[in-house]
C-alpha cells in the first residue's frame, strides 16, 4: 500500500528522535513554552444541577457571561453522562491508537468530505506544516446511518461511541436550549433555527514528542461549529487565547469543556464569542481528547437573530446558506464572513 506523506508524517511521529522539518513551525510562530502563563483558573465551571428546576435561571445566567466573556466554560457536574461512559470512550480510542499501523491506516485519508478518517492533517486545503497529533474523524448522527463505517477494532469501538455519542448530544440540545435563552430569544430558538444538528466526533491522540518547542498539537484556530462539546484526560494541553495571552485549560476529571463556534457568534451577531484556541504537546506523556461537533445541514440560513438587531446593534453578519458560510470559514475566519456581508450570496437562497 502507498501512502501519503501525510500519513508517512503520522507513521514516523510516536518514534523520531527529532521533529520532521514538516512538523515545524516557522519561528515566529512556535509555542514558547517557556513564556506560557500557568492554568486559569478563572475560566467558568459550571454545575448544571437544577437546570430544569428551580436553579434554571441562574445556571442560564452563568452560561450566558461565560459565553460572552470568556466564549469558553466546563460543566463540571451534572451533565448527565455516566462516568462508565466516559471510560469506555476514553478507553477505546486509546486502544484504537494502539493498534498495528496497517490497521489505522485502513482509515486514512486526507479528503474532508469522507463521513470517517484518519488523519494528521488540520486544515487540509492550506496546510503547509503537519501537526503533532493522530486523529479519527467520523459522523454519528444519525447512528444508523454512519455506524457501519466505524472501526470494528477494538471489539468495543462501536457500542462505546454509539453510547458516548447519544448521551453527549443530550447535553448539547440542554445546552443550546439554555444558550439560547441566555440571549433572551425563545427556548427552542437555536434548535428551530439551525436544523437537523449534525454531529461529528474525533478522536484525537496526541503522542509524546521530543522537541515540543517547535511544533503543535493543533495551531490556534476557532471551530466553524455551533458548539463543541470536548472531553479530555488529564494530561495539560489545551489552550486559550484570552487578553491576548495564552492559558492552560486545567483538567478536571468527568468534566467536559464547552466552546462557542462560529456559528453561534454569527447567530448572536458578535455578542458571544467563538474563541481562538490551540493545543500544545510534551515531551513526556500521551494524551488523548475527544471533541464532539455540532453543525447545521449545508442548506440551513445562518445569520443575526432578527431579535438581537436593532439601531443600536445592526447586523454585522448577512444571512447565508451554511455551506457557504463554511467556505469562507475555512478560507478566511470570521473576518471573511464579516467582510462578504455586503456581497451577495447566490447560494443562499434567503439571503
Amino acid at each position: 500500500m502507498m501512502y501519503s506523506n501525510e500519513v508517512l508524517s503520522s507513521l514516523l511521529i510516536s518514534d523520531v528522535k527529532d521533529v520532521p522539518s514538516n512538523n515545524i513551525n516557522p519561528i515566529f510562530d512556535l509555542p514558547k513554552l517557556s513564556e506560557l502563563d500557568a492554568s486559569d483558573d478563572s475560566i467558568p465551571l459550571i454545575d448544571l444541577d437544577g437546570l430544569n428546576g428551580p436553579n434554571r435561571s441562574l445556571i442560564i445566567n452563568q452560561i450566558g457571561q461565560a459565553c460572552e466573556e470568556y466564549g469558553f466554560f466546563m460543566v463540571v457536574k451534572n451533565h448527565g453522562i455516566p462516568e462508565a461512559t466516559i471510560n469506555n470512550i476514553q478507553s477505546t480510542a486509546m486502544k484504537f491508537f494502539k493498534l498495528p499501523n496497517e490497521e489505522r491506516l485502513k482509515f486514512q485519508s486526507i479528503d474532508p468530505t469522507k463521513t470517517i478518517r484518519l488523519t494528521t492533517g488540520f486544515n487540509n486545503k492550506n496546510q503547509k506544516v503537519f501537526v503533532w497529533r493522530e486523529s479519527l474523524k467520523f459522523h454519528s448522527y444519525p447512528i444508523e446511518d454512519y455506524e457501519h463505517e466505524w472501526p470494528s477494532n477494538p471489539p468495543s469501538f462501536k457500542e462505546d461511541v454509539a453510547n458516548y455519542g447519544t448521551s453527549v448530544r443530550g447535553l448539547e440540545f440542554a445546552l443550546l436550549e439554555a444558550i439560547s435563552e441566555s440571549l433572551g430569544l425563545e427556548r427552542d430558538y437555536i434548535d428551530k433555527t439551525l436544523g437537523m444538528h449534525g454531529q461529528g466526533i474525533a478522536l484525537n491522540y496526541y503522542p509524546p514528542c521530543p522537541q515540543p518547542e517547535l511544533t503543535f498539537g493543533l495551531p490556534g484556530h476557532t471551530d466553524p461549529s455551533i458548539i463543541t462539546i470536548l472531553l479530555i484526560d488529564d494530561v495539560p494541553g489545551l489552550q486559550v487565547l484570552k487578553n491576548g495571552k495564552w492559558v492552560n485549560i486545567r483538567p478536571i476529571p468527568n468534566t467536559f469543556v464547552v466552546n462557542v463556534g462560529d456559528q453561534i457568534q454569527v447567530l448572536s451577531n458578535d455578542r458571544y464569542k467563538s474563541v481562538v484556541h490551540r493545543v500544545v504537546v510534551n515531551c513526556d506523556k500521551e494524551r488523548i481528547s475527544i471533541p464532539s461537533f455540532y453543525y447545521s445541514s449545508p442548506d440551513t440560513v445562518i445569520g443575526p437573530a432578527k431579535d438581537l438587531i436593532d439601531n443600536d446593534h445592526p447586523a454585522i453578519y448577512r444571512k447565508s446558506a451554511c455551506r457557504a458560510f463554511n467556505e469562507r470559514m475555512w478560507n478566511g475566519g470570521l473576518a471573511a464572513a464579516k467582510a462578504a456581508k455586503s456581497q451577495p450570496d447566490v447560494s443562499s437562497p434567503a439571503a
